[in-house]
């Protein structure tokens, strides 16, 4: 076995089929991790703007945690550590329902939130206070004018951090391979071993990873320029 080939992977249906099924599970862990992400992101951010010290403090907290435990301490604590607390009926449930993607999942949104609702917040410091009097005077109360004045408007702003961020959680995905998450790059390994052919399979693997966030990177400019026109109006 000699000299650069990629067909030599690529054209092995076994080969293939394995890559595919990887990128996939990619996918399914940074979109379900993504939403997770998201929705909690928002919520800590109302969560904080509570006038209780204690929920300020809590989500600091919260915030502090995940953001100075490297991803894959938290990923392999949720999977070995919570995991084996779990009464033992939801851990056989959670083995017939390929865990590791489900614990992956947990572990990358929640992570992920702790970043997602800071760039929510710095949006939302952003934007002018006269923005709330406005609200206010239309007779919004607290809740409405956070849903329909404050939260579109801290959205617009924090567009480019979160869509920053959502390039990283794509790619830190692959830390899901550390607890056994059959994703791309637990695939592009299994390839590997299987072909003997390292420099292909990760050039693939490469490439993939590269073209996926750049497509990440084509909508969240998208979005950002929709955004820009809507708030111009």
């Amino acid at each position: 076995m000699s000299g650069f080939d990629v067909l030599a992977v690529l054209s092995n249906p076994e080969f293939a089929g394995m890559l595919i099924a990887g990128i996939q599970m990619t996918f399914v862990i940074a979109v379900g991790s993504w939403t997770l992400a998201m929705s909690l992101g928002f919520l800590l951010l109302v969560i904080r703007q509570i006038p209780v010290p204690i929920a300020d403090r809590f989500v600091a907290a919260y915030v502090s945690y995940h953001r100075n435990v490297p991803t894959l301490v938290q990923l392999i604590l949720w999977y070995f550590g919570i995991y084996s607390l779990l009464p033992e009926e939801l851990q056989y449930w959670l083995s017939d329902h390929n865990a590791e993607v489900i614990f992956a999942i947990i572990g990358l949104g929640l992570c992920q939130a702790a970043y997602f609702t800071e760039d929510l917040r710095s949006g939302l410091r952003s934007v002018p206070k006269g923005q709330v009097e406005a609200a206010r005077a239309l007779g919004h109360g607290h809740i409405s004018s956070m849903r329909y004045v404050l939260l579109p408007q801290a959205y617009r702003n924090a567009l480019p951090a979160l869509v920053n961020h959502s390039v990283s959680l794509f790619k830190n995905s692959s830390l899901a391979m550390a607890i056994g998450a059959s994703e791309l790059t637990h695939a592009v390994r299994e390839v590997e071993n299987l072909s003997f052919r390292t420099f292909e399979t990760y050039a693939i693997a490469t490439v993939a990873y590269l073209v996926c966030s750049l497509l990440i990177m084509a909508v969240g400019a998208l979005l950002m320029k929709r955004a820009q026109v809507a708030g111009a109006r």
